[in-house]
């Protein structure tokens, strides 16, 4: 569970009518049916009993493509004119919405160029290749990158799909809360990210009109507050690696924010650990990752090692001891007997903090849990070898 509660701002300021209904989302569902997964909204009886709330999850993660972001583009593509389907369409982006972007384009015969940033994981940019789409590799950033993609727009005579401030896209983003609200009429606050606000936009706006007391709680990380700073009229100080890359957004989108602002109840600003927990968490209880299960597995590798290190699971000690032949044995059958196991060791004897005739070892350990690691801590020390964390 989180170790502490996550930051809140909340203000009260006036904003334009709304221009994004439930008729058109409901539109857009129409469209999408038989085009997309209608993925399953489920209650976990395991974050249920952690939380002590009822939580239902949804499984955008079932797409083809992985993310929800298939349904935002897929509503766009489908409502251009044939006109526009044979000229083609030109995104920039480094994830998801090119991925969804490139598929259903595919699938519709639609020509698509994406323009994504050097930056790009290699990985990425061949999803997007074997989904059919010409990738064009310009810029050090997403800015550099969209500022190319609407260049060759007027050039070539594209349409520009935006991944986020669209009308089209976020009444396909919203379908997610018609379907959530089909299988869960019960459902009471709805938590959602926030990056360039297309998500929230489209599932606030659907699930406000079939429920008018329902909570909308964004949820931003805290090194990108782009949302929560136009909010609060102040300017935005964004910046860092974060592991919610794709709600990374410098700056939320003028048409989202207009939607959103007046249905939005919260908004709770993320900080990293409480991200790397939640995701550790998530993937330990559902075996899943949502919305987007198209997180670098070397990422995910790095966020779950992470939370066994941050849970007192894996622990590295440092021993000093006489440098004598059996010393690393009785060391290693200590915390073999206690039922720890040993990942990795580091012998260290030019350490000039270490007597000339000592030895310095670095184990590192797994264990059950904190208690455990204190027991065998514990147990080392009785045994004439006293660690310390390093």
């Amino acid at each position: 569970m989180l170790e502490a509660p996550p930051r809140r701002f909340f203000a009260a300021t006036e904003v334009d009518d709304m221009t994004l209904d439930l008729a058109a989302i409901q539109a857009a569902a129409g469209r999408l049916q038989g085009q997309i997964e209608r993925t399953p909204c489920r209650h976990s009886k395991t974050l249920s009993k952690i939380t002590g709330a009822e939580v239902w999850v949804k499984f955008e993660n079932l797409q083809f493509t992985a993310a929800y972001k298939e349904r935002g583009a897929l509503n766009k593509l489908m409502l251009l004119s044939e006109t526009e389907k044979q000229r083609g369409v030109i995104a920039a982006s480094a994830g998801n919405h090119a991925q969804g972007l490139a598929y259903h384009g595919a699938r519709l015969g639609v020509p698509v160029t994406i323009v994504m940033p050097k930056t790009t994981p290699f990985v990425k940019v061949q999803h997007t290749r074997d989904f059919g789409a010409t990738v064009v590799i310009e810029g050090e950033t997403y800015d550099d990158a969209n500022a190319h993609a609407r260049k060759l727009r007027d050039e070539q005579g594209l349409t520009f799909v935006h991944p986020f401030d669209d009308y089209d896209i976020m009444a396909g983003q919203g379908t997610i809360a018609l379907e959530m609200l089909e299988d869960a009429p019960d459902l009471e606050v709805l938590p959602v990210p926030i990056g360039g606000g297309g998500l929230i936009s489209g599932v606030a706006t659907a699930a406000k009109a079939l429920k008018p007391d329902i909570r909308i709680i964004g949820c931003e990380p805290a090194m990108y507050p782009s949302f929560t700073a136009r909010m609060r009229g102040v300017a935005a100080h964004c910046g860092g690696q974060t592991i919610a890359e794709g709600v990374a957004v410098k700056q939320v989108g003028d048409l989202t924010y207009g939607v959103v602002r007046p249905l939005i109840d919260d908004v709770l600003l993320l900080e990293e650990p409480h991200l790397e927990q939640a995701v550790s968490l998530y993937c330990n209880v559902e075996k899943l990752i949502l919305c987007g299960g198209n997180i670098d597995t070397r990422l995910l590798a790095s966020v779950l090692t992470r939370e066994l290190v941050r849970a007192q699971r894996l622990v590295s000690l440092r021993i000093i001891g006489d440098d004598r032949p059996g010393l690393l044995s009785t060391v290693a059958s200590v915390i073999g007997t206690m039922g720890a196991n040993i990942i990795e060791v580091n012998h260290n004897r030019l350490a000039l903090d270490v007597p000339a005739k000592g030895a310095e070892f670095d184990i590192t350990i797994e264990t059950r849990d904190a208690q455990h690691t204190q027991e065998v801590m514990e147990a080392l020390r009785e045994s004439g070898y006293p660690p310390r964390a390093v």
